[in-house]
């Protein structure tokens, strides 16, 4: 199956890949946050959906950040598993940053709100990116 012509969504998968790459980044300064620094937080473990110590949650963080970096950069140059990935690891980061909401309420619901927005573009008009790969604009 040959693949689609890019459409003006091929920013929005853009947007996604160029996100995750950003939002990986920022997961893993919460992640870091959480390792070095447990005092930043205002609401103790205990106090989360999943209570867990923050060095624990900050090592998940950490890595959650490498995955999601490493799959945007897999979404910019059209890579089929890179959307496959991508998508499942939104939903996972939303998910996380459900469970987090308590100890960061404005940024969770950010994260969320983004997630939300990459599992649409890669999903619907993912394949479109692999085409404006290759050059093949109108």
């Amino acid at each position: 199956m040959e693949a689609p012509q890019p459409t003006g969504w091929v920013g929005w998968v853009a947007l996604a890949g160029i996100g995750m790459m950003i939002l990986g980044c920022f997961q893993a300064f919460m992640g870091l946050v959480g390792i070095f620094n447990t005092d930043f937080y205002v609401v103790t473990a205990n106090n989360l959906a999943i209570p867990v110590n923050y060095t624990a949650w900050g090592w998940f963080h950490l890595a959650m950040g490498v995955i999601v970096f490493l799959a945007g950069a897999a979404i910019m140059t059209g890579k089929t598993w890179g959307r496959v990935v991508g998508i499942t690891l939104a939903a996972l980061q939303a998910l996380v940053n459900f469970a987090w909401l308590p100890a960061y309420p404005v940024w969770s619901t950010i994260v969320i709100a983004f997630d939300v927005l990459v599992i649409y573009a890669l999903a619907v008009h993912g394949r479109e990116m692999k085409a404006f790969d290759r050059g093949a604009v109108p």
